[in-house]
């Protein structure tokens, strides 16, 4: 199998040539990337069939799930994502401060391998206490974080337990999300709602399910790109490999998985204008991929661990945009040629109809 069969593979089966309907779109990527919502929204918008509107969020649900990142995915695909340490801590009423280790001051601090990474303010009765205070605010209806700050503060929570509860990265609202309790609401600005009920799948066989999607409509993929997409290790990925009805192919040196899906593949499209964090990018191991010049790496993943939005031209990265209202601008990394440009405006007229300023740069 050559470079350019595998990249006709790998695009076609991310439905970048044969848009899909949403739900199996997001259930068979293993969802969405959503740090930014305009990102996910974008995502879905060049590969669904339905993937604009105001129904384009029904169905879906918003959480912490691969890679320890913020994805959009199929509100049925709950216990595949959420195995709650295999069940054990599922909708748990049960509050430790995560470690529950007090310091000398008086406050509280988690630990991962032994190192203090946060410092946690919110002693077990606390948390509980306002865990329940947050609850409860939701049975009426999903709540903005500044709503929820602003309940919890009427109900007596101080400054620096506000810290803890609403943590940057987390804290007291994601150890909710990850027991079962909520989700976010699929928008931009950050809300919460209740979860429906579901039984968590045990995290081993939830684990083999999403290797199945993966090596079924992500792949031609090696094990270190399915390494990297589920950041576990290469033993994790020989096991699933192992289980699963994987077929091989050697291309430079390095060989290939791929559960054959029936599907008929189409050429790659000429140019294609991929989201922020997109599957196409994240996917596959970064400094191994198909797509992506070494030389261009930075503009597109650069050191705050953003990934930017890149342009696509005959399968290759050669630049990045930004819209914003009706302003799209576009950086190329590298020089052009007319017929390249050409292609470029047109494809941005197809995605766009409201432009007014465009600029390539």
């Amino acid at each position: 199998m050559t470079a350019d069969e595998i990249r006709v593979r790998q695009i076609g089966n991310q439905y970048l040539t044969d848009p899909a309907d949403k739900m199996t779109v997001v259930r068979n990527l293993c969802g969405i990337q959503a740090q930014f919502m305009v990102n996910a929204l974008h995502s879905l918008k060049i590969r669904c069939i339905d993937g604009e509107g105001d129904g384009v969020k029904d169905g879906l649900v918003k959480n912490w799930t691969l890679r320890g990142t913020v994805h959009v995915f199929v509100e049925d695909d709950l216990p595949l994502f959420k195995h709650c340490d295999n069940g054990k801590s599922y909708r748990s009423d049960v509050w430790s401060g995560y470690t529950g280790w007090k310091r000398s001051d008086g406050s509280w601090s988690w630990y991962d391998d032994g190192t203090c990474i946060r410092e946690w303010t919110l002693p077990p009765e606390r948390q509980r206490y306002f865990s329940h205070v947050i609850l409860d605010s939701l049975e009426t209806g999903s709540k903005t974080r500044d709503e929820l700050k602003e309940i919890c503060r009427d109900a007596g929570m101080t400054p620096t337990e506000e810290g803890s509860m609403f943590e940057a990265w987390g804290g007291g609202i994601r150890d909710l999300c990850e027991r079962g309790f909520m989700n976010y609401v699929v928008q931009e600005k950050k809300a919460y709602c209740l979860s429906p009920e579901f039984k968590p799948i045990p995290e081993e066989e939830a684990g083999l399910e999403l290797a199945r999607r993966y090596f079924t409509n992500i792949a031609p993929a090696t094990v270190h790109d399915a390494m990297y997409f589920f950041h576990t290790t290469a033993a994790q990925v020989k096991k699933w490999l192992d289980l699963l009805p994987v077929t091989s192919a050697v291309c430079d040196g390095k060989t290939y998985f791929r559960i054959e899906n029936g599907r008929e593949y189409r050429e790659i499209p000429r140019c294609l204008y991929l989201a922020g964090f997109d599957q196409l990018m994240l996917g596959y191991e970064k400094k191994e991929s198909l797509y992506l010049p070494p030389e261009h790496l930075r503009g597109i993943f650069n050191l705050a661990g953003i990934v930017m939005p890149p342009v696509l031209l005959d399968g290759q990265v050669v630049g990045k945009w930004k819209k914003k209202n009706r302003r799209l601008d576009v950086t190329l990394f590298e020089s052009v040629d007319s017929g390249g440009m050409k292609l470029i405006r047109k494809k941005a007229e197809e995605l766009w109809n409201d432009i007014t300023k465009f600029e390539i740069t």
